[in-house]
Formats: structure tokens, C-alpha cells, sequence
């Protein structure tokens, strides 16, 4: 879980070369396998102390605008404040604490002018407002690989469009649907957590600067109100010596919601490429291989991917309802687990994201497979259509039920197709030609609702 304390700064290899902690990192920690540079970028230690510096420098800005800071000792301060991140790590080995850290370190780098940094805060209003900072700007990345997932979706549907398939409820043969309605599904989930996602970015970009216990007692509400809005972040209400976690679980919560929707379509994909389903298959590259043992193996290696990282964000979940709740005005017993898990769920989840639309995208789909399954179901699945038949016919739900199912245990157990069956039913026949069983035992007629369906995801046919 170190991977979020990558900066740029250089150290020595074993020959004394010098590479990036990045490329260290990469070599020796296996998580790494996970990583997307842009979202380790807003994550950095250097990334961390930048906003923090940004922070305390708007503060300043803020309390020159109300008379209470020379304009010149700004402009000295703006010019002169600096850190370096090994500098502060340094330091906080004696001084136990990150912010008092960075602040002797920027400190170094004034004069008496340093007297103006972080004036009547407390750490939290830098740690908390730079923390919102990073939410909305991982949130952002977040989005717009959720709608390449949603493109990708959109693309799978049309390419299906009109393919009948055999549904399945409890892993059995159900009744008939088509692959774009199987898949729409998956993309109205995108829809709805993408509502879920920007609202929850929105409550959780929330900033702070009143205070040891948020009363104000030292910096007035006008400063907070004006750092918030040069950030683009909004302040909070009523804090105490904190933002209430309550936000960030809320956030956690959108993104396990993400990937338990990428998990939903990764199950649907595992299961259809089974071998004896093979309706599709995950796209398999020039080079690839499936197995170490099994030269013939082509496995579905990025759903179950998709499976295992949402395992991991719904772990998280847990842990950030946990931190919602604190000692009075605040304790840290959530901040050891929030910096492991805020940063951790957003880059995996930006990568389970990129995977999935790769997924979607590349996915294989089996048009002759699928009909020899629906072949295969056989034609019980007209059940349901003849027992409304019969009850359009005057029969009770209970007299009908049990003259269909009669029949179709027949069908089961036999090479017969149920309208034959049912055609050699004195009992049926009585009530119902063999003309109007042919009528109602039309393909057509179970799958004639798709267009609309489809329609009500706001994907127009082509």
C-alpha cells in the first residue's frame, strides 16, 4: 500500500545509479502492477505538500485582502516558500507530526514572514481541505473513464442488437431475451452510478478552515469561504476539528458501488464463456497464454480481475463507515486507514474502469453458440405464453398452470417440442386449436419489446 507515497525525487540503486522511486517501486512491489501514473500523481507525497502549500498561501491571500497581512510580506511569502519532501520526512522523524514537519521545513525558506503561515488553523484545515482537493480530482478521472466504460457499453449493445438468446434464472433455461438486452442492463447500472459517483464527489470535495474544534475562534468564517472558492471546493457547514467522514464514506461507497457494477457484467462474462455456454469470450491477443500447464486454455482473466477488486472495495467500504465515528471533536483512529484506503480505492478502481471498457469493447460474441443454446432450450419456454392463453380463454391461473406443466414435464423428459405435445392434449385442445397454439408459439411475439426497450436506455437505433 505504499505505492501513494511515490514522488519524483531520485535514490540510488544497488550500483549507486540513481532512478525514480516510481521505477523502484515498480520493480519491487507487486501492487505496482496496478498502477495508473496520473492517479499516483494527484496521490504524491509532492502532490500532498503542494496543496498543503497552496493552502496555507491562500490563507495568507485571504487575510491581505481583510488588512490583517502586509501586501509585501505576501509577495515575499509567495515568492519564497518552498519545500523539499525529503526535508520534511526528516523532520518528522523527530517531531512525530506531518503538517508541524512541512511547516518547519517551508519555514526554513522565510523570514519572520512566516509568522503569517497557517495563522489561528489547526492541521486538519490543511489536511482535510487538501484531502477534498484530491477527491475532486481524482473524482474527475474517475468520470470520465466511467463514461469510456459507458461507450463501450453502448458500442456492445448495438453490435448485439436483434441477437436472440436463451435467458437464465437460477442458472437454468428461463425464457428468451436478446444479448443488447442483457447487456443494456449493465449500461443503465452505469447510468444510475454515475449519478451516484458525481454526487458523492460533490459532498465529499468539502474543505475546512475554522479551527482547533471549528468554532472560528482564531480565523474568521471569510477566509475559509475565500480559500474554498479559489479551490473550487465547497467549505463545510459545521465542522468540528474536521470534516465529518460520514462525506468520505459516501464516496467509498460510490466507488464500491463502481466496481460491484463492473463485477455484475465481469460474473455475466465469466459465466457465458464457460465451455459448454461459449455464447462470448474475452478478447485474446497475439501472444497471450492461458496456462502454464494447458497450451489450450483462454481464460476469462480480466472479469475475474474485475471480481477480485471489487472484493477489495467493498472491504473498504466497511472500514470508511467505521471512521465516521470518532471522539467528540475528533480522534485520529481513522486517519491511519483513510490514507491507505482513499488513495487505494481510487487507483484501483481507475483501473478496474479501464479494464472493464477494454473488455466490453474487445468482447468476443458467438452469434452461431448462441443460437445452437436457444436451440438447445428447447421450446418449453412457451409455457408461460400458452397458460395466459388459457387463462385469456376463461381458465383460472391454478386450472391453467397445471395443464401446462403437465405438458411440459412431458417435453422435458422427452424428444417432443412442447406445442406437439400439447397438440396430442385432449384436455388443452378442448380449449385451445392447434392453429392458435402455433400462433402463440412465436419467437417473435417474446422478444417483440426490445426496440423499446433499448429505446428507454437513450440508445437510438443506428
Amino acid at each position: 500500500m505504499t505505492a501513494y507515497r511515490i514522488g519524483t525525487m531520485r535514490e540510488p540503486d544497488s550500483n549507486g545509479t540513481k532512478k525514480s522511486v516510481l521505477q523502484y517501486r515498480l520493480e519491487i512491489d507487486l501492487i505496482e502492477r496496478y498502477i495508473i501514473p496520473e492517479m499516483v500523481n494527484i496521490w504524491s507525497r509532492e502532490s500532498r505538500y503542494s496543496r498543503w502549500l497552496r493552502i496555507e498561501l491562500l490563507a495568507v491571500e485571504a487575510r491581505v485582502l481583510s488588512g490583517d497581512v502586509p501586501r509585501k510580506d505576501y509577495e515575499k511569502i509567495k515568492k519564497q516558500a518552498a519545500f523539499e519532501p525529503d526535508k520534511i520526512d526528516e523532520i518528522e522523524k523527530t517531531v512525530r507530526h506531518d503538517v508541524i514537519a512541512f511547516l518547519t521545513n517551508v519555514s526554513e525558506h522565510l523570514g519572520k514572514e512566516s509568522r503569517h503561515l497557517h495563522y489561528g488553523m489547526t492541521s486538519s484545515d490543511i489536511l482535510d481541505t487538501a484531502l477534498a482537493m484530491q477527491i475532486k480530482d481524482a473524482g474527475e478521472l474517475l468520470v470520465l473513464d466511467l463514461d469510456n466504460y459507458g461507450k463501450a457499453l453502448r458500442h456492445l449493445i448495438e453490435k448485439t442488437r436483434g441477437i436472440a438468446c436463451i435467458g437464465r434464472t437460477h442458472g437454468m433455461f428461463a425464457e428468451p431475451t436478446t444479448m443488447a438486452i442483457k447487456f443494456a442492463g449493465f449500461y443503465t447500472e452505469y447510468v444510475r452510478n454515475r449519478k451516484r459517483i458525481s454526487t458523492a464527489i460533490q459532498h465529499a470535495s468539502v474543505g475546512k478552515l475554522s479551527g482547533a474544534v471549528g468554532t472560528y475562534a482564531h480565523l474568521p468564517p471569510e477566509v475559509e469561504q475565500y480559500v474554498c472558492e479559489k479551490l473550487g471546493i465547497i467549505h463545510e457547514d459545521v465542522a468540528t476539528q474536521i470534516v465529518p467522514r460520514d462525506r468520505h464514506a459516501e464516496f467509498i461507497w460510490a466507488l464500491a458501488s463502481v466496481t460491484n457494477g463492473l463485477e455484475r457484467f465481469a460474473l455475466e462474462i465469466r459465466h457465458l464463456q464457460r465451455s459448454e455456454v461459449g455464447e462470448v469470450e474475452e478478447s485474446f491477443t497475439v501472444g497471450q497464454k492461458g496456462s502454464s500447464a494447458m497450451p489450450h486454455k483462454r481464460n476469462p482473466i480480466i472479469s475475474e480481475r474485475l471480481s477480485g477488486i471489487a472484493r477489495l472495495l467493498r472491504g473498504y467500504l466497511t472500514t470508511a463507515m467505521e471512521n465516521t465515528i470518532l471522539w467528540h471533536e475528533r480522534d485520529i483512529s481513522h486517519s491511519s486507514a483513510e490514507r491507505l484506503i482513499l488513495p487505494d480505492a481510487c487507483g484501483i478502481t481507475l483501473y478496474a474502469l479501464r479494464k472493464a471498457a477494454v473488455l466490453a469493447k474487445e468482447l468476443r460474441i458467438y452469434p452461431e453458440k448462441i443460437k445452437t443454446n436457444l436451440k438447445n432450450a428447447g421450446d418449453s419456454f412457451f409455457s408461460q405464453s400458452i397458460l395466459l392463453a388459457l387463462i385469456d380463454r376463461g381458465k383460472t391461473r391454478e386450472e391453467a398452470y397445471a395443464l401446462v406443466q403437465k405438458s411440459a414435464m412431458k417435453a422435458l423428459k422427452s424428444s417432443k417440442c412442447l406445442p406437439e405435445i400439447l397438440k396430442n392434449s385432449s384436455d388443452i385442445l378442448q380449449i385451445i386449436s392447434s392453429e392458435e397454439i402455433d400462433e402463440v408459439c412465436e419467437m417473435g411475439k417474446l422478444l417483440k419489446q426490445e426496440a423499446i426497450i433499448l429505446k428507454r436506455t437513450g440508445i437510438s437505433q443506428v
